[in-house]
């Protein structure tokens, strides 16, 4: 017997409850895998992001830097990665839950992504627990989740503005922070890091996907209307230096790199 897969991502989506969310996730990868969800049910639903008690949500200007040379410094931004990825799980189920009419593929993509995440978390909270402190304990910013409301009117502005865009973003910036990982002593978080970026390249690569798939449906030029839609969105231009191996990896061709360091 099947059930609606749209209502079972809108419960976990929901859920304010993190470990809930966790458990919610996994039994929906579980489930999908053993084909007891229907992803061509029409059943509507509500989406609402569950928003813990904590950590506290504060404008992207008022989290503080974090230096990994002190504990404190250390514990402060892991936190801020384990909260860039517990965004990054309703994301994903936010992505395969409103967006109605894709390919199966894109569903299955979306609830595998959702259940990566939701491991790199449970990696950076492990961490966290080692310094003596657990997700919720500092301040943090909800800019990912932000752009998530922007698009969710369009499935197409959704993969470049989020994926292709946000956690691309990503991808620049873990390398120099694993370099201060090290540099602080801090190989284990590094090695955590190794875990997550070797996945988010593939995430960025799905985000690149179905963005040029839906670009070729709509006739649209995707690298242009990529430069379009930042302009449009006044949205955040990739961190320098970028990381070319990686977005290479994950979809960008050189000739879109350099015209995206131009816009820059």
């Amino acid at each position: 017997m099947t059930r609606s897969l749209y209502l079972a991502l809108a419960d976990a989506l929901a859920s304010t409850k993190i470990d809930k969310k966790l458990a919610l996730t996994a039994a929906i990868a579980a489930d999908w895998q053993a084909g007891k969800l229907d992803w061509q049910d029409a059943t509507p639903v509500t989406l609402v992001c569950g928003i813990p008690e904590k950590p506290e949500l504060v404008p992207p200007k008022n989290v503080p830097q974090r230096s990994p040379v002190t504990p404190d410094g250390r514990a402060r931004l892991l936190h801020a990665i384990a909260h860039i990825e517990f965004s990054a799980i309703n994301l994903a189920l936010d992505h395969a839950a409103r967006f109605r009419g894709m390919p199966q593929a894109y569903y299955a993509d979306w609830i595998g992504v959702a259940a990566e995440e939701a491991h790199h978390f449970t990696l950076l909270r492990e961490r966290l627990r080692t310094l003596g402190h657990d997700y919720g304990d500092f301040p943090a910013h909800a800019g990912l989740w932000e752009m998530a409301e922007r698009t969710a009117h369009d499935v197409l502005e959704r993969m470049a503005l989020v994926p292709r865009l946000l956690e691309a973003r990503g991808l620049d910036a873990t390398p120099p922070i694993q370099k201060r990982l090290e540099q602080a002593g801090d190989h284990a978080s590094a090695r955590v890091l190794d875990i997550i970026l070797r996945d988010e390249i593939s995430h960025v690569g799905l985000g690149d996907k179905w963005f040029r798939h839906l670009c070729h449906d709509r006739e649209l030029a995707p690298e242009e209307t990529f430069r379009h839609l930042l302009k449009q969105h006044k949205a955040p231009r990739p961190i320098t230096p970028m990381n070319e191996s990686a977005r290479l990896a994950a979809g960008f061709t050189r000739a879109e790199l350099a015209a995206l360091l131009e816009l820059g």
